[in-house]
């Protein structure tokens, strides 16, 4: 059903209506909403469980590169004398395959929820999680194993976009952050079951050791397949393509004990933002993506996610084998691993409390910072004869520096990168800044193993040194790129954008969508200095 944009925004109910909601949205408590919105908070927070598989399969291959019994399976003697070992190439082929697979997964479902919706495509790629996951279970040489992987991280890719929109636009504003820093801690609970997992395994013997990890992936898909079925669509989502009934009858759902009055204002809302967005948007293309200020979204979101690998949290992915060559052993590597990955599900839940005080800018340059000092030492250590305080010295800054970045620029990012984008384009928009992070991965794949590896650049610890540097330039683009979303409505952040607000500025600059889309400076306690003026001038011209 094609909507008639004009019409929508000059129908004076919906934007009564629409009015009435921002005004309950704008000064509703983080409880209240809570209360209000508890079946949508709760909806989001089991779909973002899709993540888990994602997150589990993205260290279990990472992982096994130090485990003796897929080493004996799959591995080579790469040094005379020397127990077999999985050489660099293949470390980069295996990680680089799910990243090519996530990228795959990712353009498709950019696509089909525009088109079909979040829940068809969820449900969908349960199935193919299912069927793909015999591949990896019984490969027999590492090309089968290859394949397998690539293939199972179409279905996990598609999550990665699928639970972030979701958790952005099934709830009201104040609640954001929690549904969307939640998709990172799901993402957490993969990778820490699967370090606890692989840990485990250590003491069995022949391939179940690496098969059973595997194995249990067909846990997830069945359980999420039947929660999905019975879930709510977005109605964001469902407005997008027309269906009004069905954005209706979702926000029923997703509210508590919804008087018809509060369920119309709230689709009304929705309809006049969207109106709004698709009138700046002269379509949902991909090339729309990279025109105009959808330009400059789309380059916030490829840098939030790029950071997510450079910041230094390129080097968890290969803990187990960085550890072993700073002096750790093979237990100890992996204990330690446990500890690293846990830290992501502690790290969310006090992201929640940082972000409603901080904001999302704040804390994700901060934390960036943070972890420039952690890489710092440990690339000075690197240079230190490897004795065991040294050794014990290196895994705690990693797992310092794991915790500052998972309680900030880990699940900070998921925020943005939901909120940054225009709604017509948020599935694409948020597909490209991933397929960003993926690249990224791909880099991280090709380097950081030649780095860490005797056999190759024999870096060890001095790893850190390289991704200090990285973190330190990306931490210059956000300080001057980064703008400052917290409070804000999908409506308010587009004309923020449309207007070409300084990112610095977002913080400080009022506006009112419902107001012949007026902006203004707020400098009632944030004067306007000399270099200010310039900007304050334009904005009042507008």
């Amino acid at each position: 059903m094609t909507v008639d944009s004009a019409a929508v925004l000059a129908d004076p109910d919906i934007r009564t209506r629409a009015i009435r909601y921002r005004a309950w949205d704008e000064k509703v408590t983080s409880k209240a909403g809570y209360f209000k919105y508890k079946a949508g908070s709760w909806w989001s927070l089991i779909l973002s469980f899709a993540l888990v598989m994602d997150g589990f399969y993205a260290i279990t291959i990472s992982s096994f590169y130090g485990q003796r019994q897929f080493q004996d399976r799959f591995g080579e003697v790469l040094s005379p004398g020397q127990p077999k070992a999985i050489s660099a190439a293949w470390q980069s082929g295996l990680n680089n395959g799910s990243s090519v697979g996530s990228i795959i997964g990712l353009v498709i479902t950019s696509w089909a929820a525009d088109k079909y919706g979040v829940r068809p495509c969820m449900l969908f790629f349960f199935l193919w999680l299912i069927a793909m996951n015999f591949i990896s279970v019984f490969a027999v040489n590492l090309p089968m194993l290859l394949v397998g992987n690539t293939l199972a991280s179409i279905g996990t890719g598609s999550f990665q976009t699928l639970t972030t929109t979701y958790a952005s636009e099934v709830v009201p504003t104040v609640l954001r952050p929690y549904t969307t820093a939640w998709v990172c801690c799901a993402w957490g609970v993969g990778l820490t079951l699967s370090a606890g997992v692989i840990r485990a395994c250590l003491g069995l013997t022949g391939d179940w050791a690496w098969r059973l990890p595997f194995a249990l992936q067909w846990i997830w898909p069945p359980v999420l397949f039947v929660v999905t079925w019975f879930a709510p669509e977005s109605p964001w989502n469902a407005i997008r393509r027309g269906r009004i009934d069905q954005a209706r009858d979702a926000l029923r759902r997703l509210m508590s004990n919804p008087t018809e009055e509060e369920v119309d204002d709230n689709l009304a809302f929705i309809q006049h933002t969207s109106a709004m967005e698709k009138a700046t948007t002269a379509s949902s293309t991909w090339w729309q993506c990279f025109k105009g200020t959808n330009l400059r979204r789309t380059e916030i979101n490829i840098f939030t996610w790029v950071i997510q690998i450079f910041c230094g949290n390129g080097i968890v992915g290969y803990a187990v084998v960085f550890l072993q060559a700073a002096g750790f052993d093979e237990d100890q590597a992996f204990n330690l691993n446990i500890a690293i990955f846990a830290c992501q599900i502690v790290g969310g839940v006090l992201s929640w409390w940082f972000m409603a005080k901080l904001g999302r800018a704040t804390l994700y340059i901060g934390g960036q910072a943070g972890m420039f000092v952690c890489l710092v030492t440990i690339g000075v250590l690197g240079f230190v004869k490897q004795t065991d305080p040294v050794s014990l010295a290196i895994g705690i800054l990693l797992i310092v520096s794991t915790l500052i970045n998972l309680t900030t620029t880990g699940p900070v990012c998921y925020p943005i990168v939901a909120e940054t984008p225009s709604g017509p384009l948020r599935n694409k928009t948020i597909t490209i800044g991933r397929t960003g992070y993926l690249i990224a991965q791909i880099l991280n794949n090709i380097l950081t193993p030649r780095m860490i590896s005797a056999t190759e650049w024999n870096w060890a610890a001095k790893t850190g040194l390289f991704f200090a540097g990285t973190n330190l330039l990306l931490n210059i683009w956000s300080w001057f790129r980064l703008p400052e979303t917290k409070g804000r409505t999908f409506g308010e952040i587009d004309l923020l954008f449309e207007h070409k607000v300084p990112a610095r500025k977002f913080k400080y600059t009022k506006v009112d969508q419902f107001a012949d889309h007026e902006v203004s400076r707020h400098i009632e306690d944030h004067p306007i200095h000399a270099d200010d003026k310039a900007d304050l001038q334009m904005v009042e011209k507008v």
